[in-house]
């Protein structure tokens, strides 16, 4: 498969805002109610828990299919560390809502898979959903699991390539939550 087909199809897959179409099957518009984003956490607050895992779920499948094909058809580390990046910044930046769409964390779900094991894939969300029953603040939380994705991804994989990419996410990541971080610094960030 084409390196740069396979870079405009994770892109357009990514760019796919699944949060604003079920806010719209509900007569919604998501970017101006509760956070603004697409994601599923502001889908939880307006829709309600079954549509934010529905969100959720498509989310993290049109993520997973690029790396997909990129792990079966690519054998260069920076391709494919390319490619499980693309969907997170077509889910950020979506061609269809102007280049303003979700945080993401759901699409970004796959490359840790991938990249940090499934085992400590599973003990980090497990720890994640723990703090979440405690603290209720998704960006908090997100925040926290990012930063240590990169020794995940060093520790799975002992490349370097995989490292960076681990750091390029959360960077990215951090960026996306730059309004929630400031209102976490003035303690008025919303609650699920």
């Amino acid at each position: 498969m084409n390196f740069y087909l396979l870079i405009l199809l994770a892109y357009l897959l990514g760019s796919i805002p699944f949060g604003y179409l079920a806010a719209k099957l509900h007569k919604v518009d998501i970017k101006k109610v509760g956070s603004g984003s697409t994601g599923a956490t502001n889908i939880s607050r307006v829709l309600g828990v079954k549509w934010a895992l529905i969100v959720a779920i498509l989310d993290i499948l049109k993520a997973a299919l690029p790396i997909y094909l990129a792990i079966n058809y690519l054998t260069i580390e920076w391709q494919i560390a390319i490619i499980a990046l693309i969907p997170v910044l077509g889910h950020i930046f979506p061609i269809w809502l102007k280049f303003k769409g979700g945080k993401g964390i759901a699409t970004f779900v796959p490359a840790m898979i991938v990249f940090s094991g499934l085992i400590p894939f599973l003990i980090l969300i497990t720890i994640w959903v723990i703090m979440l029953k405690i603290t209720k603040i998704m960006s908090l939380n997100n925040l926290i699991l990012v930063f240590f994705i990169p020794f995940l991804f060093w520790l799975h994989t002992n490349s370097f390539i995989y490292f960076i990419l681990g750091i390029v996410f959360y960077l990215i990541i951090l960026w996306s939550h730059r309004e929630n971080v400031y209102r976490l610094y003035n303690k008025k960030e919303l609650k699920l």
